[in-house]
């Protein structure tokens, strides 16, 4: 029989991913967008319709956020200019994932250089 230190490092089992696989599953099933904190993916943030949903946020130091193009037919491009924290996304294609890691604290603008009235607003504690 192998010892401890031998064995491969286990994988999360259904039993611990479970609650996150039922909140996501319920909230498809009954039609409410699943925005929020899923394990491991950060805060997720949608944009659709040349909106960000939501459009406020707020998130601790060093936490991350997922900008997700959900517009299968337009391009989005999200950045972040400040005296503290810059961000820019470049082109955002349709499907796309775009994380973005908060390092400074403060409120920061999120604005999309194709859409200007996109606007999210990220506090950062």
């Amino acid at each position: 029989m192998p010892s401890l230190a031998t064995l491969p490092p286990r994988k999360p089992g259904l039993a611990v991913m479970f609650p996150t696989l039922l909140s996501l599953g319920l909230g498809i099933v009954a039609g409410i967008p699943v925005v929020g904190k899923l394990q491991a993916l950060g805060i997720v943030v949608s944009q659709k319709g040349r909106t960000f949903h939501p459009e406020t946020i707020v998130v601790s130091k060093g936490e991350t956020i997922v900008i997700v193009n959900d517009d299968s037919d337009l391009l989005h491009h999200a950045y972040v200019d400040s005296p503290t924290f810059s961000f820019d996304s470049g082109d955002q294609e349709p499907g796309s994932r775009t994380p973005v890691t908060f390092t400074q604290t403060g409120v920061f603008q999120v604005l999309c250089g194709i859409h200007p009235k996109m606007k999210l607003v990220v506090r950062v504690n």
